[in-house]
C-alpha cells in the first residue's frame, strides 16, 4: 500500500470518527443536544451578522443615491464677505471645459418663510428656497425632473402671472397645498425700510406648479424651488450676473473629488469648489462606523457560539476519555487525535456558517424585496429597511466564522491528544 493510499485511509478513518462522535449514540442524547445548541448559536450570528450588514450597506447606499440625485456632486462659490458669485456665465463655461464634467448651473440659496392664508391668519413654516436656471433645466443642477409627483417641472410662468414654485411633499402635506394654490414666500435676507424707518422682509406671492419628492424626509419638508430671476429679486440681487453658486454634476459621482480638484485648478482664488463627499462627510463617516459597530457587537454571537464548541468538545473528550485512550494504544498518533477533534469543531463552524450564510441571505431579500420592515421616514432618511449585499462582506463573515470555529477547536483536540492511554483505559 503506497503512502498516499495510507494517508487516505487514515483521513477517512478520522472523519468517521469525527461523525461517530458527533452524533448521539445509546444514552448520549445530551451530547447531541449541545452539539446541536453550538451548531444553532453559529446560525445564529452568521444570520443575523448577514442581514445586518446587508441592511446598514443599504442604508448607506439608498441615501447616497437620493443625495447624488437630489443636489449637485460638486458645487462652486466665491470667497467673500456676500457669499455671492459673480459672473457666473464665465464660471460655468470654464467648469465645462473640465473632463468629467457633464453639467453645471447656477442656483441661489436662501433661506425663507412660506406661508399660506387661512380663516385664522397666517400659517408659516421654514424652508431652503433655490432658484435654478430654467435655461439648462437643472436644479443647481440633479434629476428632480423624475421627482416630480404632482404638476410640472417646467418652471414656465403659470397663467396668474406669479412666479412658478416646487414644493418638497412633505411641505405641501403639511401646508395642505396643492397644484394651482399660491403661498406667500418671506425673505429676511433682502430688508426694506418703510416710511416710519422700520425695517421689513420682502414678501411674494407663489404659485405652485409642481411637487416633488426625493425619499428622505428632510429633504422633502424643508426646499422649494422656483426660477433663477424670482430667487435673485426676492434676495435682493439685482445685477442677473450675480449668484448665489454654480452646481456641477460629474461622470462619475465616486470620482467627484478628483474633479473638484481640476475645477479648483483652473478657477483658482478667489472661487472654491467643495464635492458631494466633503458636504455629506460626517453623515456618511456616521453610517461606516456604525456598521462597524454593529458587526463587532453581532459578531460576539459568532463568539459566543464559539464558546459553545469549546464546551462541546470539551464534554466529547471527557465523555470518550475510554474510546480515546484506546484508540491510542492501538496506534493512533496525538496528530490523529488532534485530528478527530478538529474535524469536529470544523464541521460546525463550517455546516453553521453555510446555513446560517444561507439564512441570512433569504432573510436579506425578503426584507429588501418586500419592504417587510417599515420605519418612520421622520426619524430616518427612508421608509423601509433596504438591503444590499456585498460579496465581499458575506465572504469576511464566512470566513471569520470559520475562523474562529477552527480556533475554537484547538484546546480541546490538544487536551485529547495530551490523555495517556493507560490513564484513559482506566478512566470511568
Amino acid at each position: 500500500m503506497t503512502p498516499l493510499l495510507r494517508q487516505d485511509h487514515r483521513n477517512r478513518l478520522h472523519w468517521f470518527i469525527a461523525r461517530h462522535y458527533l452524533r448521539a449514540g445509546r444514552g448520549r442524547g445530551f451530547l447531541s443536544l449541545i452539539t446541536w445548541i453550538a451548531l444553532g448559536g453559529v446560525i445564529v450570528g452568521v444570520t443575523a451578522l448577514v442581514v445586518v450588514i446587508g441592511v446598514m450597506s443599504g442604508m448607506q447606499e439608498d441615501l447616497q443615491a437620493k443625495i447624488l440625485e437630489s443636489t449637485p456632486h460638486i458645487i462652486v462659490l466665491e470667497s467673500g464677505t456676500t457669499l455671492r458669485l459673480h459672473e457666473w456665465e464665465e464660471v460655468v463655461d470654464l467648469v465645462m471645459e473640465v473632463d468629467g464634467v457633464v453639467g453645471a448651473a447656477p442656483f441661489v440659496l436662501s433661506q425663507v418663510s412660506v406661508a399660506r392664508t387661512g380663516t385664522d391668519g397666517l400659517y408659516p413654516q421654514s424652508a431652503n428656497l433655490y432658484g435654478i436656471s430654467i435655461d439648462t433645466g437643472q436644479v443647481a443642477p440633479n434629476e428632480m425632473e423624475r421627482q416630480i409627483v404632482e404638476g410640472s417641472y417646467n418652471l414656465t410662468l403659470p397663467e396668474s402671472g406669479l412666479p412658478p414654485l416646487l414644493m418638497g411633499v412633505g411641505l405641501a402635506d403639511r401646508m395642505q397645498l396643492f397644484e394651482g394654490d399660491t403661498l406667500l414666500v418671506v425673505s429676511f435676507e433682502n430688508l426694506k425700510m418703510d416710511i416710519l424707518g422700520g425695517l421689513n422682509p420682502t414678501m411674494r406671492q407663489f404659485e405652485v406648479t409642481g411637487v416633488f419628492t426625493t425619499g428622505m424626509y428632510d429633504y422633502d419638508m424643508q426646499n422649494v424651488y422656483t426660477t433663477l430671476g424670482a430667487a435673485q429679486e426676492l434676495v435682493g440681487i439685482t445685477n442677473p450676473g450675480v449668484v448665489g453658486g454654480v452646481g456641477v454634476r460629474t461622470r462619475q459621482p465616486e470620482l467627484a473629488d478628483e474633479v473638484r480638484g481640476k475645477i479648483q485648478e483652473s478657477l483658482g482664488f478667489p472661487f472654491y469648489a467643495e464635492s458631494w463627499m466633503t458636504t455629506n462627510r460626517a453623515l456618511f463617516s456616521a453610517l461606516r462606523l456604525e456598521k462597524i459597530a454593529m458587526g463587532l457587537i453581532l459578531g460576539l454571537i459568532v463568539l459566543v457560539a464559539a464558546f459553545n464548541i469549546v464546551s462541546t468538545l470539551v464534554m466529547v473528550v471527557a465523555d470518550r476519555t475510554r474510546e480515546i485512550g484506546i484508540l491510542k494504544a492501538m496506534g493512533m498518533t496525538r496528530r490523529g487525535i488532534m485530528r478527530v477533534f478538529v474535524l469536529q469543531g470544523a464541521w460546525i463552524g463550517v455546516a453553521g456558517t453555510m446555513v446560517g450564510t444561507a439564512c441570512g441571505l433569504i432573510s436579506a431579500f425578503l426584507i429588501g424585496h418586500f419592504e417587510i420592515i417599515r420605519i418612520p421616514p421622520d426619524v430616518y432618511f427612508v421608509d423601509h429597511l433596504p438591503v444590499s449585499l456585498n460579496p465581499l462582506d458575506v465572504l469576511g463573515i464566512v470566513v471569520a466564522s470559520v475562523t474562529i470555529a477552527f480556533v475554537a477547536t484547538i484546546y480541546p483536540a490538544w487536551k485529547a491528544s495530551r490523555l495517556e492511554p493507560v490513564d484513559a483505559i482506566r478512566h470511568e
